[in-house]
């Protein structure tokens, strides 16, 4: 199987304090498919701002080739992996 990435758009409940508010999120992840991605991203917000899955509203989820890739963490694997010499 081939790793792709996804990119991940949507809004996190955050209620750290009296008013609670939705907070757009954009998340680039590498996965082998969209129900892998959407798996860690739910790990990946749960584990960092202690979100409930219920408070997590995903807009859109999308494969993008590595040219569009913004995330740092994700270039460097690009880059090193030889993902972009993909034909």
């Amino acid at each position: 199987m081939e790793v792709k990435i996804y990119r991940i758009e949507g809004y996190m409940l955050i209620a750290h304090d009296r008013l609670p508010t939705w907070q757009k999120f954009v998340k680039e992840i590498r996965a082998l498919n969209e129900k892998h991605a959407l798996e860690r991203l739910y790990s990946i917000l749960g584990g960092n701002h202690k979100v409930k899955r219920r408070q997590i509203k995903i807009t859109s989820i999308r494969e993008i080739s590595p040219d569009e890739v913004t995330d740092p963490k994700i270039l460097d694997l690009v880059k090193y992996t030889g993902f972009d010499r993909i034909e």
